[in-house]
């Protein structure tokens, strides 16, 4: 019996235990308009959080709760959102260097700290330095400053005090698990990005980041994205409706190999493109079993991307949500990707296309993608101008550096039409092309690119190594011409390259063979052994889908903002594609499956 009241005493214990005065609609201006929150405080011996929120708080009242809140060390969250509604910018400190100061006093150890949709503003900030490095925070495991004004000052004065909370919770023996991070809303933009991808880099505990709507573009994405990549942990990711484009989707899709755990990601309207999706589901397919959210919404993404992402989350068993509406899909493809959505293990988590919209005619235009470009690399030389920023080196945030940052001018509307895109592969300096081993050739430029980077045709007559290395296709007299074993005379020649040369290699002289496919026997033979090499060694350097992609692309299956023409016979070697396909041991399951959706769609 004695066991059982001290097991009941302890559960009663672990109770947790507070004053509430939430959504009351008061204004609190003294001490006497308090005295209900003070009475409570000063009557419980045990209260472990204090929810104000809904209420407006001046000086004189906060400092009236400070005191009472020095008689408890037990106390646990700060639940204070929503708490200055009508302030003087000039009280809002005030108030808050009173409710610090009490829990300084007590010597308490908060885990939650919530302060959004205050109008905190870098003002506000110089209210908390003290308390945001002091003991108290030491436990500190969710942070939620959201709606609270911050911009890029702000941004770096939080990220500058996280980093000393931690330095000081480490030398005094208590390192800092700061858990969940939720700062959206504040206009951070890139500088204050910058800042608190230093501070992520340094906790690397995070695994819950909340960062919508912060103006931020993908220069600051990719500052981020290291950040992100420290914090292994990382199970929620929240980017929606910042300006991430091509460029930031190369860099999160890093961040995805070192963040396994992910069950939500959000990057909707986030301008990620056509090329962005891409890379999202060549990233996502690998891994990430646990993912339960996916939202890419709003993000002119075409259908044949969308198709891919459908591809990439059938290994996806816990899968709740999936998010594509918005995008650029138009009837059909929306009707495609349901009709492969309701084929995988979890057809109900595809939410209903809503608002699919269609680009304008020209949306798409290479040339405009190219004028883009342009014009968002001069935007970063400009963003950078007063930053001494060092494109050689890693760009990371000082907080000892008191080097004014210049303020970005764009509107972030005017950011998203006018973002530059980069596309995922590029068909002809897509694998950097390196010089042919010297025993091998005669010194010419046999790789074939001209001044332009353009590929030019070889002669009528040509050596295997000619053939092997030239990106365009050749005639039948110049296949019919190379020795009579043929597939290991140019395995020989792929063979002497590496890494992507390598890859290039396979995939070009698949083309040439298939190319021919249609009047030549041996072509066709040699094309589909190709084809196979080609894809057993995607699989054995995990390049499966970067490799069906390029491929799908090549065989104008796939659109990309990036526009070309192949030089190739698409047809011919569409054909020797479906051949290959057929054979039982060619690829795997997901390769084949992928290619048999884009090729099956031409029937239609």
């Amino acid at each position: 019996m004695a066991n059982f009241n001290f097991a009941s005493m302890a559960a009663k214990e672990s109770v947790e235990q507070g004053i509430s005065f939430q959504d009351k609609g008061q204004t609190w201006d003294t001490a006497d308009h308090v005295k209900d929150v003070v009475n409570e405080l000063n009557s419980k011996s045990t209260v472990h959080f204090l929810n104000l929120d809904g209420n407006t708080l001046g000086v004189e009242a906060a400092e009236a709760i400070g005191q009472a809140l020095k008689s408890h060390p037990e106390f646990r969250k700060a639940l204070w959102k929503n708490l200055f509604t009508r302030r003087l910018k000039s009280e809002i400190p005030l108030a808050l260097k009173h409710l610090g100061a009490g829990l300084i006093a007590a010597g308490a150890k908060l885990t939650v700290l919530d302060l959004s949709d205050n109008a905190l503003g870098p003002n506000g900030m110089l209210g908390l330095e003290e308390f945001l490095r002091s003991p108290v925070l030491y436990s500190l495991q969710e942070l939620y400053l959201n709606n609270c004004g911050l911009g890029p000052e702000g941004g770096k004065m939080l990220a500058a005090a996280l980093i000393d909370l931690y330095d000081n919770a480490k030398a005094a023996g208590s390192p800092l698990q700061l858990r969940i991070l939720v700062i959206g809303r504040n206009r951070l933009e890139n500088v204050g990005a910058k800042a608190l991808s230093s501070m992520m880099k340094t906790l690397q505990t995070l695994e819950e980041i909340c960062m919508p709507q912060n103006s931020i573009y993908h220069v600051g994405i990719g500052a981020l994205a290291e950040g992100f990549k420290m914090n292994p942990h990382l199970r929620v990711l929240n980017m929606n409706d910042n300006t991430v484009t091509a460029k930031g989707s190369a860099k999160i899709a890093e961040v995805f190999e070192h963040t396994p755990l992910l069950r939500e990601i959000n990057f909707g309207d986030c301008l990620l493109k056509t090329d962005g999706a891409y890379m999202f589901a060549e990233a996502l397919e690998r891994n990430h079993t646990n993912l339960e959210v996916l939202d890419l919404s709003y993000n002119e993404i075409n259908d044949d991307a969308g198709l891919m992402l459908v591809s990439a989350i059938q290994n996806k068993p816990k899968l709740k949500i999936l998010n594509l509406d918005g995008n650029f899909f138009g009837e059909e493809g929306c009707a495609q990707i349901i009709a492969q959505m309701a084929q995988s293990m979890n057809p109900d988590a595809l939410m209903p296309f809503e608002e699919d919209l269609l680009p304008e005619d020209g949306e798409e235009s290479g040339q405009e993608d190219d004028d883009e470009d342009e014009q968002d690399d001069d935007n970063d030389t400009a963003e950078f101008a007063g930053d001494d920023y060092d494109k050689n080196e890693e760009d990371e945030y000082d907080p000892n550096d008191t080097t004014e940052e210049v303020d970005e001018e764009e509107d972030e509307e005017y950011a998203k039409d006018n973002s530059a895109e980069e596309t995922a592969y590029v068909t002809t300096n897509n694998f950097p092309p390196k010089l042919f081993n010297d025993t091998a050739t005669t010194g010419s430029n046999i790789f074939g690119f001209g001044n332009n980077g353009n590929t030019t045709a070889v002669n009528s007559s040509c050596t295997s190594a000619e053939f092997c290395l030239s990106q365009t296709p050749c005639s039948l007299q110049q296949f019919n011409s190379l020795e009579a074993d043929k597939l290991v005379t140019l395995r020989n020649i792929i063979d002497q390259f590496n890494g992507d040369d390598h890859l290039l290699l396979l995939v070009f002289t698949t083309l040439k063979c298939a190319h021919l496919c249609k009047t030549s026997k041996p072509a066709m033979d040699l094309a589909i052994s190709l084809y196979q090499a080609t894809f057993d060694y995607a699989i054995q350097t995990n390049q499966e889908t970067r490799v069906v992609d390029y491929v799908l692309k090549q065989l104008g299956l796939l659109r990309s903002e990036e526009h070309f023409k192949s030089d190739y016979d698409v047809k011919s070697c569409r054909y020797a594609l479906r051949e290959a396909l057929g054979k039982q041991q060619f690829a795997n399951d997901n390769v084949k499956n992928t290619f048999k959706v884009f090729l099956d769609k031409l029937d239609v």
